[in-house]
C-alpha cells in the first residue's frame, strides 16, 4: 500500500489539539508531527479541518442480509463510515437475524455471525453476544466465548427474553472471573408492567403511551439493583443507554465508592426530548419509540453534565435500522407491539460534535475520549481510539464550521427515517480512512478482543 500523509490539519491527540501532519504506512499511523516527509506519498490536504480518530460505536443492532434486504449489514456499515465511525460492535439480539438456523448456543451464534458477515463490512467490527433466558446454557458458555475473543455480553432486565435477577447476578460473576464484562439494559418490569396493563385496560394504546409507561423511576430502580448485584459478586458492570438524571445519580454513587461501574448514553438522549411524543402525527411519534424513551430537557442537561464530569463514560448510537414500512409498521399497532429502536449509526459523530463541542457543553478532547479512546479501552480494541504512532490509521477529517441540517434524504443507512429529521448541526465529515484506506477500498475485519 502506498504511503499516505495527511497534511496541515489540527490533530486532536490525547494531550490536546495540535497542528500536525499524520503519516500512514500500510494500515498503521507511522508518525504524527510537523512537516513530515511527503516523498512518494499520496497527500491529503487537511488545512482548516480537524483530524480525529474514527469513532468506536460499541452499541449497535445491525441486521444481517436476507433475501428481501441482501445488502443490509454492508450498507449500514458504509453509513457508519460516512458518518465518521470506523469501528462498530453489534449485538445478536433476538429478532436481528442472527441464529435464524435455530441455534440456542452462544458459540453457535458466534460461528454463524462470523460466517454471515465475513467480507460484508465496510468498517472493522465485532460482536457482543446477547444472553437470554431462551438459550440452553449461556452462562456456562461464557468462558469459552471470552476465550474466542468475545469478552462482552448483554443481558436484559425486561422483555420476554430477560434474565431473572439470580441468573443475571450469576452471569456477572462468571463473566467477571474470566475477564469479561456484562452490559445490562436496566428497566424495572415491576414498575413498567402494571402501567402497561392499566394503559391497555383503559384503551390508551397509541405510540406515545410507550414513553408514559416507562418512567425514569423504572430505569433508576433497575440501575441501582444491577449495581448492587455487581457489588456483591465483585464484577465490572456496564450500563447501556442511560437516559435519565435519576439513573445517572445511581451511577455517580457507585463511582464515588470506587466501584467498576461504567455507563453510556446515546446521542438521542443528548439532543431530543419527550416533547416529541406530543406530535399530532402518529407516524412522527412512532419514529421515537425507543427504550428507555426520550426524557425531559432537565434530563438532557443532567446527562451533558455527567458526560463532562466523567460520570458517563462514553456515547454510543444504539443504532436499530428499523423501517416505517417494515418493523415499525403503519397503521401503528398497540404500543407494546411497536418495535423499539431508531437509526443513529451515521449521525453519532455529527450530533455529539454539534450539540457538545460546538454547543460548548464539552471540549474537543472530551469528545474524542467518549467517542473513541474510552470505548476502545473498555472493549479491548487496543489498536483503536487515538491518533498516535502505532495505532490503526482510522482517521476522520471534520470541517468544524460547516452548517447543515440532518435529513433522511441525505443519509445512506438502511432505515427509511431518522429521529433527527430537520435537526440543525455544525460540522461535517469531509474524509474517512479505515486502516489507511478510503471507504469501500477493502472490507473491514472481524475483531477478536481481550479486556
Amino acid at each position: 500500500m502506498r504511503r499516505l500523509v495527511v497534511v496541515g490539519g489540527t490533530v486532536v491527540t490525547p494531550s490536546g489539539p495540535v497542528r500536525a501532519d499524520v503519516a500512514v504506512a500500510g494500515e498503521r499511523i507511522e508518525a504524527v508531527g510537523p512537516d513530515l516527509s511527503r516523498d512518494g506519498a499520496r497527500v491529503i490536504e487537511a488545512a482548516g479541518l480537524l483530524v480525529l480518530p474514527g469513532a468506536v460505536d460499541v452499541h449497535t443492532h445491525l441486521r444481517l442480509e436476507t433475501e428481501d434486504h441482501p445488502r443490509r449489514f454492508h450498507q449500514d456499515t458504509v453509513a457508519a463510515a460516512r458518518g465518521g465511525t470506523t469501528t462498530v460492535l453489534t449485538f445478536n439480539n433476538p429478532g436481528t437475524g442472527i441464529s435464524e438456523t435455530g441455534s440456542r448456543s452462544l458459540l453457535g451464534g458466534l460461528a454463524e455471525f462470523r460466517d454471515r458477515t465475513e467480507s460484508r463490512s465496510a468498517v472493522d467490527y465485532g460482536l457482543s453476544a446477547v444472553i437470554t433466558g431462551q438459550q440452553d446454557d449461556p452462562i456456562g458458555e461464557l468462558p469459552a466465548l471470552i476465550e474466542a475473543g468475545v469478552p462482552t455480553f448483554k443481558a436484559f432486565m425486561v422483555y420476554d427474553f430477560a434474565l431473572p435477577d439470580e441468573r443475571l447476578e450469576e452471569a456477572m460473576r462468571v463473566a467477571g472471573r474470566h475477564g469479561g464484562m456484562l452490559q445490562v439494559h436496566c428497566e424495572d418490569p415491576e414498575t413498567i408492567d402494571p402501567l402497561v396493563a392499566d394503559a391497555l385496560a383503559h384503551h390508551r394504546v397509541g405510540a406515545r403511551h410507550h414513553a408514559l409507561t416507562r418512567p425514569p423511576q423504572a430505569e433508576a430502580a433497575a440501575t441501582r439493583r444491577a449495581i448492587e448485584m455487581a457489588r456483591r459478586v465483585e464484577a465490572p458492570l456496564y450500563i447501556v443507554h442511560l437516559s435519565s438524571a435519576e439513573a445517572l445519580d445511581a451511577v455517580a454513587d457507585a463511582k464515588s465508592r470506587g466501584e467498576p461501574v461504567y455507563a453510556e448514553t446515546c446521542p438521542h438522549y443528548l439532543s431530543l426530548t419527550d416533547d416529541l411524543y406530543s406530535h399530532p402525527d402518529e407516524a412522527e411519534v412512532i419514529k421515537r419509540v425507543i427504550s428507555p424513551p426520550l426524557r425531559s430537557q432537565a434530563d438532557v442537561d443532567a446527562l451533558w453534565v455527567g458526560l463532562r464530569d466523567g460520570v458517563l463514560d462514553l456515547v454510543a448510537s444504539d443504532h436499530v435500522p428499523d423501517r416505517i414500512d417494515a418493523e415499525k409498521a403503519l397503521p401503528a399497532p398497540p404500543f407494546p407491539r411497536i418495535s423499539n429502536g431508531a437509526p443513529g449509526i451515521e449521525t453519532l459523530l455529527s450530533v455529539v460534535y454539534s450539540e457538545g463541542v460546538a454547543g460548548r457543553r464539552i471540549g474537543i478532547e472530551r469528545m474524542v475520549e467518549v467517542l473513541s479512546a474510552t470505548p476502545a479501552r473498555l472493549f479491548g480494541l487496543t489498536s483503536k481510539g487515538s491518533v498516535e504512532a502505532g495505532k490503526d490509521a482510522d482517521l476522520v477529517l471534520l470541517d468544524p464550521e460547516e452548517r447543515r441540517t440532518i435529513r433522511q434524504a441525505d443519509l445512506s443507512h438502511t432505515s427509511d427515517f431518522t429521529p433527527y429529521e430537520d435537526l440543525p448541526v455544525v460540522g461535517a465529515v469531509r474524509d474517512v480512512l479505515v486502516r489507511g484506506r478510503p471507504i469501500g477500498d477493502a472490507p473491514g475485519k472481524f475483531l477478536e478482543r481481550r479486556l
